[in-house]
């Protein structure tokens, strides 16, 4: 089973989880403030209030009376009646002339009326301790007013529900239709549910009370990984995807933290510390993954070319968009992720089809330059097998029987390198052993025109398929060629190929490539480092060339499968 199906089949059941939770809190669930309540001579009192709820955020505590409930008044408290003020005051001060009712009286005398009426939604109350009442005056009331707007919050909430189901299906069918970059392609799902998640789970996130809010909480964490890893195994470096990997087990941490804390107390610090933390988990490697976005390598030879560019645009678009899916409880609430798509519908339309049929093109004749170019070393490695080898035998054996000894040393001498060439359009020993063996051959050919050491260390844990086996042949095939040409002895060639991909590496110790060798060499009409950037695109593989601080070219080759 491979790494894309096992975090494909996870991914697949963060997605039954979140869509579980969402429907089971809209059909099941409503906004919870925490107050439960009880009925006594008309007087709604609170009878309970549930630790870490909203309410006890606010105070709210056992006892007190609601003199009002929304917009229903429940208790009526005495208040001062003003006459009207005499016609020679000077203040226009009012007389008191009464008060008004004599003692609190209740409005629903019905305690079966007022339990019913708390079956509607908490948005306002008003509420007085009954040391409060007992010790108030008409003039001092010591009510307080509580407001719980999160029920009309869990009122939308199964609409935005119903939005990340869409943005859910119709993300993978887009992704996985080819319309996206194959790296794309396989983190449909886990992209997909990445943005999708915090709309499915809104649900159970308006529900307030403290569980509720920290499964939400912490499913839209887990909802994260499976694309965070997916954006990771993008990097190319293994030692940068390490440190990622630490990365993100340490935000995953923290974000697990910000949401025990938003769960208890939803400040907009805790809030902001949630969202950071939990955002970072896929931006962080979308952005590593993504590497420098350079114009300029669309022209260099050792560059990623167009279809790099575009897919580093593409993986770093697709670690930004969950930052601005996590935004739905903030205003202007989706918003902000309408624009964010629409943003990135305006540059496909404009930027990156354009660079995409670039790349098309790039990749078109990249591809029938190689096949050309090893169909026409084929056919002259044929040929000369065939016609010129065969011939220079016969005559070496003719030679040889008229006693011209000499003629036909020559002749040996001439087939050998013939034989040698032929070896160099097309190894038979590459297709029948493997690039090892291959590169075992072609030192020791190097070796006696270098005039120095040239050696090989090399580890052959696995073959790769015959194409992925000739790119990487010719890439070391050139580069050898130019660390003789250009670069001095040692020379050290490292080769391992594993399960998990092959590496390459080519050192020297010469003067070491410059900054300007690449387009000096093109105007020259010298096409090596060209030729080794297609071959490496060609399989998906990363070239890298570069001059070691202390002198010396370095090339270097990494390939993963796909």
């Amino acid at each position: 089973m491979t790494t894309i199906s096992i975090r494909d089949r996870v991914t697949s059941v963060l997605v039954v989880a979140a869509l579980l939770a969402g429907v089971a809190a809209s059909v099941f669930g409503s906004y919870d403030s925490g107050i439960t309540w009880r009925a006594e001579n008309g007087r709604l009192i609170v009878y309970e209030v549930e630790p870490k709820s909203q309410a006890a955020r606010d105070g709210v505590a056992v006892g007190m009376i609601a003199t009002s409930y929304n917009y229903t008044d429940l208790l009526v408290l005495p208040s001062y009646q003003y006459g009207e003020a005499p016609p020679d005051s000077q203040t226009g001060e009012q007389p008191i002339t009464g008060v008004s009712p004599a003692v609190p009286t209740v409005l629903i005398s019905d305690d079966a009326a007022l339990l019913t009426l708390t079956r509607q939604p908490i948005e306002m109350i008003n509420l007085i301790s009954p040391e409060g009442l007992e010790r108030g005056a008409p003039d001092v009331w010591p009510v307080q007013g509580f407001y719980y707007p999160g029920s009309r919050t869990f009122f939308w909430a199964p609409f935005g529900m119903i939005g990340g189901v869409v943005i859910l299906c119709v993300g993978v069918l887009w992704l996985r239709s080819g319309r996206a970059s194959p790296a794309l392609r396989e983190l449909a799902l886990p992209l997909s549910l990445a943005v999708a998640s915090p709309l499915l789970l809104a649900p159970l996130a308006a529900i307030g009370t403290f569980w509720p809010v920290l499964l939400a909480l912490l499913l839209r964490i887990l909802t994260m990984i499976p694309l965070a890893l997916g954006l990771t195994d993008r990097i190319e470096r293994p030692d940068d995807r390490r440190l990622v990997l630490i990365g993100i087990v340490g935000l995953i941490t923290g974000a697990a933290m910000a949401a025990v804390g938003q769960a208890l107390d939803p400040d907009e610090t805790t809030k902001l510390l949630a969202w950071a933390f939990t955002a970072a988990i896929p931006l962080v490697p979308g952005v590593i993954a993504a590497g420098p976005i350079d114009l300029k390598t669309l022209r260099g030879p050792t560059g990623r070319g167009a279809g790099g560019l575009l897919q580093s645009t593409e993986l770093a678009l697709a670690g930004t968009t969950p930052v601005f899916a996590m935004q739905i409880d903030t205003p202007p609430y989706p918003w902000w992720l309408i624009l964010w798509l629409l943003a990135i519908f305006a540059a496909a339309r404009f930027t990156v089809r354009p660079l995409a049929r670039l790349a098309t093109r790039a990749t078109l004749q990249r591809d029938l330059i190689v096949a050309a170019t090893e169909a026409e070393r084929a056919r002259l490695a044929a040929d000369i097998h065939d016609d010129a080898l065969q011939e220079l035998t016969l005559l070496v054996r003719r030679l040889e029987a008229s006693g011209d000894t000499e003629g036909a040393e020559i002749g040996r001498t001439v087939a050998d390198r013939l034989r040698a060439i032929c070896g160099d359009l097309r190894l038979p020993i590459l297709d029948d052993l493997g690039v090892g063996p291959a590169l075992d051959w072609l030192v020791l050919r190097i070796e006696r025109l270098a005039g120095g050491e040239v050696r090989l260390e090399r580890a052959d844990d696995a073959r790769h398929s015959p194409d992925v086996e000739l790119a990487i042949f010719r890439v070391a095939q050139e580069a050898l060629a130019n660390a003789v040409k250009h670069g001095k002895p040692p020379i050290v060639v490292r080769y391992r190929s594993t399960p998990g991909g092959i590496s390459l590496a080519v050192d020297d110790a010469g003067p070491g490539i410059t900054d300007q060798a690449p387009a000096d060499a093109e105007k020259a009409g010298r096409f090596g480092l060209l030729n080794m950037a297609q071959r490496a695109e060609q399989i998906g593989a990363i070239l890298d060339v570069k001059r070691w601080p202390t002198g010396g070219t370095h090339v270097a080759l990494e390939w993963r499968p796909r």
